[in-house]
């Protein structure tokens, strides 16, 4: 049951629905990868990858509540809950302890290359379904690329 009226299909709310609850996991992961590397990284680099991480959590969490109240606008109801990011993320955990500085940035440009993989599948899927949801993702997506674009930029 939706309390909201949907101005999309049933058929159509589906797919832009699973769309942006995937990206809805992914992105809150990636801001808790993130600062979970930012709290832990160490190295002769230390501040300037600590302030970038800090970046990466700011957009996503902005991006992940555009992204819940999408669903929301849509008659999809958002789920952030721990127990279904854990069921449903495609980020690797991040390692224990103190972890180096080109460690930290190898472990983000991974998790962003696996965020951004999966946002451009949602690009394409909703871009029939929903072209307003589709822009959304891809507002979000061009962020994560340059977040992406920087510290690969880091490690080169």
């Amino acid at each position: 049951m939706s309390v909201v009226k949907s101005p999309l299909s049933e058929g159509d709310r589906k797919v832009v629905g699973d769309a942006l609850q995937g990206a809805l996991v992914d992105l809150i992961d990636l801001s808790l990868a993130a600062k979970q590397v930012h709290w832990n990284v160490v190295g002769p680099r230390f501040r300037s990858v600590h302030l970038q991480l800090d970046e990466v959590v700011d957009t996503a969490r902005q991006h992940s509540d555009t992204v819940a109240e999408r669903a929301s606008a849509i008659g999809v109801n958002p789920d952030g809950r721990s127990r279904t990011l854990a069921k449903t993320t495609a980020i690797d955990s991040v390692p224990d302890g103190w972890i180096k500085d080109v460690d930290a940035v190898r472990a983000l440009v991974d998790a962003l290359r696996v965020v951004i993989d999966r946002m451009r599948e949602r690009i394409e899927v909703t871009a029939e379904p929903d072209p307003v949801s589709q822009d959304i993702l891809i507002t979000l997506t061009a962020d994560l690329e340059k977040h992406a674009w920087m510290f690969q930029a880091e490690s080169a």
